[in-house]
């Protein structure tokens, strides 16, 4: 990976990434050990070093897994116990704790992390991918689609020396503000929730078990507020403005402390950020535009109150990198890209309409209305649970399994399931079938006899002798008796284009 300031103008680079914040890194990872030529651009000379997104679930660890980087990353990781939503007056009013067991996913439902860590982590396995070239302190201005392919204008930001990049596809993981976003002429859904809060980081100077590890939501018609237990001694406060909050104020640490009161005092930390944040709710209607493409921020932004945000642009990377790659080597057509947004359209917006739903429960101000809602979220502690939604229609058969993220089950001898899959479908096969039908595995496909325990009661449980499973994890689809294997294996991986 390189990082200087030479700019090859004549190469055409399979795909350009604009933005290498966590959804751009991971993309370019994905591309990268596949062996696409690829180029990243961005503005910044170096990694964002204060807190930003703190959480992540276990099917973003399965992508961190597929990238070869949870070895690395794990040591900088918490796994969160849960959350517990309180009244004004600190009664619980729903303990959402989770097991301390694996979840599904073959890995702990919810991590902390701090992020500078993990994009130092996400940058340094960049160095392992030749292919993979990084230009910071680079920012792109112009983007000219051509018949085959996109023309960049970049600036060097050091020197302002201009240059140009041409790349097949270009995807803009450039945030909020997407440029690449405003070149494709997309616009945004809003889902009318803008809200102001007050976000706190504090890294403490000693421990305090006192204030727990659960995340903790505070339904205080006063003052909504959150608390979240980060990784080591870094702590997490959210506040909603109220009115007459002055935003420019309220981050001065005389404001800032007087808040924390009743938590922290200024000789038990220092503050690392204090930051007013306006939390959108958008989707963008639009993520592919021919050559254009967008992920993470540029196509969708979310309330925290699910700690979804960063989530969403990890799984768009896992969605659309394995379709770039088929598509850039011949092996699909480029119509399987416009799979990417109907896809993960609805899933992102399962979850960003959660987060809004969530956050005008949290954010109520009424004394009487709160009244009623404590009522009714102790009634009904499942009303906040996670949703687990199936992907869009697109490149999956649908129905109540295909589309599905799959499980990841322990084989017999402990090790991980996806380990060895590599970047390929994977075809699981019951033994009678596999012996009845005789497939075999090729450079895109491996071939998985179902013999271990949990691999047999998993095709027991979807009553299939066979599934297919996508290079992001997700179930394209499902045999339920031998015959219909081959078939299955002929549309979706040979050819491409599922009937």
């Amino acid at each position: 990976m390189e990082h200087d300031t030479a700019f090859d103008e004549d190469t055409l680079h399979d795909v350009a990434i604009i933005g290498l914040g966590p959804c751009g890194a991971s993309l370019a990872n994905l591309l990268g050990q596949q062996g696409l030529k690829v180029l990243v651009i961005e503005k910044e000379g170096d990694i964002f070093r204060l807190p930003r997104a703190i959480h992540f679930d276990g099917e973003c660890m399965r992508a961190f897994q597929a990238m070869g980087i949870v070895g690395t990353l794990y040591p900088h990781l918490l796994v969160s116990p849960g959350m517990k939503f309180v009244d004004a007056a600190g009664r619980v009013l729903i303990d959402y704790s989770r097991s301390r067991e694996l979840g599904p996913q073959g890995w702990h439902p919810s991590y902390r992390f701090h992020q500078p860590q993990l994009e130092e982590v996400l940058r340094t396995r960049m160095h392992d991918h030749e292919t993979v070239q990084v230009r910071l302190r680079h920012e792109a201005f112009s983007i000219e689609p051509k018949a085959d392919r996109v023309v960049l204008r970049v600036e060097n930001m050091a020197s302002g020396r201009l240059k140009t990049a041409q790349a097949r596809y270009v995807v803009g993981c450039d945030g909020a503000r997407s440029l690449v976003r405003r070149f494709m002429g997309t616009e945004l859904d809003d889902m009318n929730s803008h809200e102001r809060w007050l976000v706190l980081d504090v890294l403490l100077h000693r421990d305090r078990p006192d204030l727990g590890d659960h995340s903790i939501q505070y339904c205080d018609p006063v003052r909504p507020s959150t608390y979240v237990r980060g990784v080591g001694n870094r702590r997490r406060w959210e506040l909603m403005l109220m009115p007459g909050d002055d935003p420019v104020s309220i981050v001065r640490p005389e404001s800032v402390w007087a808040l924390l009161a009743r938590w922290v005092a200024p000789e038990d930390g220092v503050i690392e950020r204090p930051a007013v944040y306006t939390f959108h709710s958008v989707v963008a209607r639009g993520w592919r535009r021919d050559r254009l493409l967008i992920a993470g921020d540029a196509a969708h932004q979310t309330p925290p109150f699910m700690g979804q945000g960063m989530c969403a642009g990890i799984r768009d990377a896992f969605n659309l990198a394995w379709k770039l790659v088929a598509v850039v080597k011949g092996q699909f057509p480029p119509s399987l890209l416009d799979t990417y947004e109907s896809e993960r359209s609805p899933h992102v917006r399962e979850f960003i309409e959660t987060a809004v739903r969530l956050g005008g429960v949290i954010q109520t101000t009424d004394e009487a209305i709160s009244r009623e809602r404590d009522a009714r979220m102790s009634a009904n502690p499942e009303v906040f649970k996670t949703p687990q939604p199936a992907l869009g229609p697109g490149w999956h058969a649908g129905g109540n399994v295909a589309g599905r993220v799959a499980p990841q089950p322990l084989l017999d001898n402990g090790e991980r399931f996806d380990d060895g899959l590599g970047d390929r479908f994977a075809l699981i096969v019951a033994p009678d079938a596999l012996r009845a039908c005789a497939v075999e595995g090729h450079g895109q496909l491996v071939v998985r006899e179902a013999k271990d325990a949990a691999v047999k009661q998993w095709l027991n449980d979807l009553g299939c002798v066979a599934l297919l499973l996508r290079p992001d994890r997700h179930i394209a689809a499902v045999a339920t008796q031998a015959a219909d294997i081959n078939d299955m294996v002929q549309r979706y991986v040979a050819e491409g284009v599922p009937a």
